[in-house]
């Protein structure tokens, strides 16, 4: 089993930048694709970006594309999610998670061993 330990969140105005960590026990960490989401008040939780295990492809939802970079580098058991030119509506806390089965195209409801979260506060 994965543990995950999610960093980096904070306040910024539009237009910003923030960069995510998630830290992982690093015991399968590496044969894992693994996924971020984020959830804001009153929203179901949103499956925002995924790599490959092996770090190959990723996918990004719409919302995010050209503005968010998902990366990992396993050898420090971490992968990141570089948000720029942030908007109001990325505000919600950021959830990393694994996939221990490896579908691709990644399939959200599949992703499991949660992070606690980090919250992402982006003002006008």
């Amino acid at each position: 089993q994965v543990q995950l330990v999610e960093s980096g969140g904070g306040l910024v105005q539009a237009g910003g930048s923030l960069r995510l960590s998630c830290a992982a026990d690093g015991r399968t960490f590496s044969h894992f694709n693994m996924g971020w989401f984020r959830q804001a008040p009153g929203k179901e939780r949103e499956f925002v970006a995924a790599v490959r295990w092996r770090g190959s492809s990723t996918y990004y939802v719409d919302s995010v594309k050209g503005r968010f970079t998902i990366s990992r580098d396993n050898a420090k058991h971490t992968v990141y999610l570089q948000m720029n030119s942030l908007k109001p509506e990325d505000t919600a806390v950021y959830y990393c998670a694994a996939d221990r089965y490896n579908n691709w195209p990644p399939i959200g409801s599949l992703f499991g061993s949660w992070g606690q979260g980090t919250q992402v506060t982006v003002s006008s």
